[in-house]
């Protein structure tokens, strides 16, 4: 590089970047060296192999890692698209939101950051259930959106749960449950761990009733989520690598001072054992619930 560009002479006006003015050379190799600015959030990294993905890519591939085939947390409404037959969607009790009979304040009041959640995510609540449709059969479904506030199961999400197993049960139908959940909201104490029995008496009743429910577990589902409702359902599914359980890793590591299993609480690992039925990939999970809904509505009839 010339001199003129490494320093400008001083005899000529100066920009305040530095560069002399009036020199179109110049100016032009400025323009050729200068760093251009690139939209942020194009890309992002996979969470299980470090592999960067431009992140049209990913969302054309329902959040699915090209890469290592690693399933990421996929927003409520983003699954609800994904999974019913266009337009089939009719939600339910989206009008129920979560009231702070506590006062919880801790570095954000409760009642404030319940404020900042709904504003954010444009829904009142961690669970959006109603009625649709997959490949044309009629079902009722229930999805968590760990979005909001972690997917956490506190009243609404339990009285949720809970109505979606009786829309299910009066209407005869199919009830299908995705989570996603950090487990119980501890910002409403006993009263969210009341939900773990209310939930899992609804869905007993819809059993007990001749009901029909599956439940997919995908990344994460952990806590009083999975020690309730997330279950007890007919039939279990989860999504391939999905964290499944109730205390994390590191947490039981530290208490019974052991070095846990390769695998320890993935999907992969709680089928080995017993606790899923199948693992299903994201991009076969339609044509897997039709199947399934069609062998529930065999062993009903019969």
């Amino acid at each position: 590089m010339s001199p003129d560009f490494a320093q400008p002479p001083s005899d000529r006006p100066v920009h305040a970047a530095g560069e002399a003015a009036g020199d179109p050379a110049q100016e032009a190799a400025g323009a050729r060296w200068k760093k251009k600015e690139l939209p942020s959030g194009l890309w992002l990294k996979c969470e299980s192999c470090a592999a960067t993905i431009y992140r049209k890519e990913l969302e054309e591939k329902g959040r699915v890692c090209p890469a290592c085939d690693f399933h990421f947390t996929l927003p409520g409404r983003e699954r609800i698209k994904l999974v019913l037959d266009p337009e089939s969607f009719d939600e339910r009790f989206a009008d129920l939101g979560a009231m702070d009979r506590l006062r919880f304040n801790d570095s954000t009041p409760y009642a404030d950051k319940i404020k900042r959640t709904e504003s954010k995510t444009g829904q009142k609540e961690a669970l959006l259930c109603g009625f649709g449709s997959i490949e044309g059969r009629k079902i009722v479904i229930a999805v968590l959106d760990f979005s909001f506030l972690g997917g956490s199961m506190g009243e609404v999400v339990g009285e949720k749960i809970s109505l979606a197993a009786d829309l299910a049960r009066t209407h005869k139908l199919p009830l299908v449950i995705f989570t996603s959940s950090g487990g119980a909201r501890m910002h409403e104490g006993m009263l969210s761990l009341l939900q773990m029995a209310k939930t899992s008496a609804a869905l007993a009743s819809l059993n007990e009733a001749g009901g029909y429910s599956i439940c997919v577990l995908t990344n994460p589902t952990t806590g009083g989520v999975t020690a309730s409702f997330a279950s007890v359902c007919d039939v279990t599914l989860a999504e391939p690598g999905a964290l499944i359980g109730f205390a994390g890793p590191r947490v039981i590591a530290s208490t019974i001072k052991q070095e846990l299993p390769p695998g320890f609480q993935r999907a992969e690992f709680l089928l080995e054992k017993g606790q899923v039925d199948k693992i299903v990939r994201r991009s076969e999970m339609r044509s897997m619930l039709a199947k399934l809904l069609d062998f529930g509505a065999g062993a009903t009839a019969s």
